[in-house]
């Protein structure tokens, strides 16, 4: 069955910009930060613009270390194991992937279709027909396995060797914040691969809206640094290239 990604925000820090907030602003004070900058804010003393025309400031200087106090959680369905094997290469995050051993695949495989071979209906229906006799071949290993000794739970384990890089997986992932600005600054890129950059587009469309201060130019990282570090080769051409100082003989 073709699926289709879906992203929901199931969790983050309350109060994210307060608590990156204390943790900068402990990092220049001598004072205590509960008596600094958490009472102060309770009591108005200090706005919520003050604080967040600060948090800009130190953010543009690349102070990022404090960010790494606060966290946000996804629950994420609807992409490829192609995809999840992108997105578990960002090692500074936690996550709890569904488990093609615990869990059966039935003969209607769930899959996702790449858009380039949705829009070539001879290439469309040849996907679409590998995917049906993967289903298949799975559903009838699984049913051997069983016929000859093994458990239907074992019986995943060797079965799902046949499933491909297409079928559909979901899993819970936790970033912090400053692990996730840097995932937005590689996979929001043009250069990257078009299922990982969709979902992390949805993933800083559900951020922003619960931490906009934050993640105000979180993006593709020539969009904050205004450069394109990619070889000439590569670069998409929207932004200017880095210019490498040339090495001194």
């Amino acid at each position: 069955m073709l699926k289709t990604l879906h992203v929901e925000l199931l969790s983050h820090t309350p109060d994210a910009e307060n608590v990156i907030f204390a943790a900068f602003r402990q990092c220049y004070a001598s004072g205590f930060v509960m008596d600094t900058v958490v009472q102060p804010l309770k009591d108005g003393k200090i706005s919520p613009e003050e604080r967040d025309q600060f948090l800009r400031d130190v953010l543009q200087m690349g102070h990022e270390s404090p960010l790494e106090h606060v966290s946000f959680t996804f629950a994420i369905e609807g992409i490829s194991r192609a995809c999840s094997h992108q997105l578990v290469r960002h090692r500074l995050a936690s996550y709890s992937q569904q488990s093609q051993r615990y869990c059966s695949e039935g003969q209607d495989l769930d899959y996702i279709l790449p858009p380039s071979i949705a829009q070539i209906r001879e290439a469309k229906e040849l996907y679409e027909t590998f995917m049906q006799q993967a289903g298949e071949t799975y559903a009838r290993l699984h049913e051997l396995l069983q016929e000859h000794g093994r458990h239907r739970e074992s019986s995943n384990e060797d079965a799902r060797f046949v499933l491909p890089n297409a079928a559909e997986t979901k899993l819970i992932s936790t970033f912090n914040a400053r692990s996730l600005l840097n995932f937005f600054q590689l996979r929001c890129c043009t250069r990257a691969q078009w299922e990982i950059r969709a979902l992390a587009h949805r993933m800083l469309h559900l951020v922003k809206e619960v931490s906009p201060t934050l993640f105000q130019k979180a993006g593709p990282k020539c969009e904050k640094m205004g450069m394109c570090f990619e070889s000439p080769k590569f670069s998409c051409g929207r932004k200017p290239l880095y210019q490498r100082p040339e090495k001194s003989s």
